[in-house]
């Protein structure tokens, strides 16, 4: 990553003219297991990935911010910081007025920012958390400010729920700020108590796979709130404030969609303790089969999976892997999967003759958002 960091530190000064006060990254993550119970006030799994988003930035005293892309050709987008609303900044760089309106006070007086990233867009492995919490610990150190990690991770959450106005829960910007190398993190996401538990297949003479289908998703989608609409239904018939109080007795009083909807979170939340427990206990083989179920559960009850997804899942199960599951809010993104080192070649060479544009991408455990220069 040394290369793409000086690299855009080189692209600050010749843009700006100026050297960089900073530059900063944060990283993408994985989520493990958990998946759609963050927002249900349950567990969930995630580390953060060695893709990052690197920004470069320096101050300004005008009350602008101006921000370039190095993915887009075109100049920079340029914001003023008075009368930020949200919804009033559109395309990626919204994401980027949003950190600072959620910083709004707080000392931001303007800032010139430069921007690249490795982590691949509509992928399911948070681009836009590495954008807003890498954004955000820039705007903070510019502005002379601190705030505790778990702050910083809330505040580049507001960013893109309340001033982009997507609609998700807080997992994905506690994974990029909190991220630690051969860890993954179990997160209450009730009560924002977070575990680093050692997750190193390398170790265990394994492999973890990404398995981008490069099919597009778009989080904001009705099909997401949909969901999230039927969750709260759910847990309302229930009289339970969401579904993490519920358990297996409890969907014997639900039926239909609403009964699938809150099987697959009532399941989920248990199989990410378990997972936790195999980890734990050093038995890295033992996730697999939890990461197959989970991706059954998300096909058929949750009903958030494509045929893409299921195409590379299956493949990779056939070829010899241990475990896979779709990863990320679904319909779309990537899948990922867990095998022995030696079984590599094959669920490679049978993932692409199932989905020949699917990109292989080996999953590292690694550190959270910091300043890197």
């Amino acid at each position: 990553m040394t290369d793409l960091r000086e690299s855009v530190a080189a692209a600050f000064e010749s843009r700006c003219g100026r050297a960089a006060d900073g530059v900063w990254a944060a990283p993408g993550r994985v989520n493990l297991i958990g998946e759609h119970t963050d927002y249900n006030d349950g567990w969930v799994l995630p580390f953060a990935i060695d893709a990052e988003i690197v920004v470069a930035a320096a101050s300004r005293t005008d009350g602008v911010l101006r921000v370039w892309s190095l993915q887009e050709e075109r100049g920079p987008a340029e914001v003023r910081l008075d009368g930020l609303e949200p919804g009033g900044v559109e395309g990626w760089a919204a994401f980027v007025a949003g950190c600072a309106w959620a910083l709004q006070g707080g000392g931001v007086t303007g800032a010139d920012l430069v921007l690249s990233s490795t982590v691949p867009l509509g992928a399911g492995l948070s681009s836009s958390a590495a954008l807003t919490c890498a954004t955000t610990a820039a705007l903070l150190e510019l502005a002379g400010r601190e705030l505790e990690p778990i702050d910083l991770a809330m505040t580049a959450r507001s960013a893109e729920a309340d001033f982009v106005g997507a609609p998700i829960g807080v997992m994905d910007q506690l994974a990029s700020v909190l991220g630690r190398a051969g860890h993954a993190l179990l997160i209450d996401t009730r009560t924002i108590e977070v575990e680093a538990i050692p997750f190193d297949p390398p170790e265990h003479r394994c492999v973890l796979l990404i398995l981008d289908t490069k099919v597009q998703h778009q989080v904001g989608s009705g099909a997401y709130g949909e969901r999230r609409a039927a969750c709260e239904a759910a847990a309302d018939r229930l009289g339970y404030s969401s579904l993490r109080e519920a358990d297996q007795e409890d969907l014997k009083r639900l039926d239909g969609m609403l009964l699938r909807r809150a099987r697959h979170v009532v399941t989920e939340n248990a199989r990410v303790l378990a997972t936790a427990d195999r980890l734990r206990e050093r038995d890295l083989l033992g996730v697999g089969p939890l990461m197959s179920a989970s991706h059954a559960s998300l096909r058929d009850d949750y009903e958030v999976s494509a045929p893409e997804l299921d195409a590379v899942v299956d493949a990779a199960l056939a070829a010899g892997a241990v475990g896979a599951r779709m990863t990320g809010a679904g319909f779309g993104g990537s899948a990922i999967a867990l095998m022995k080192e030696e079984d590599e070649g094959a669920v490679r060479e049978t993932v692409l003759a199932a989905l020949g544009e699917c990109e292989i991408l080996p999953a590292v455990a690694a550190d959270g958002a910091r300043r890197v220069a």
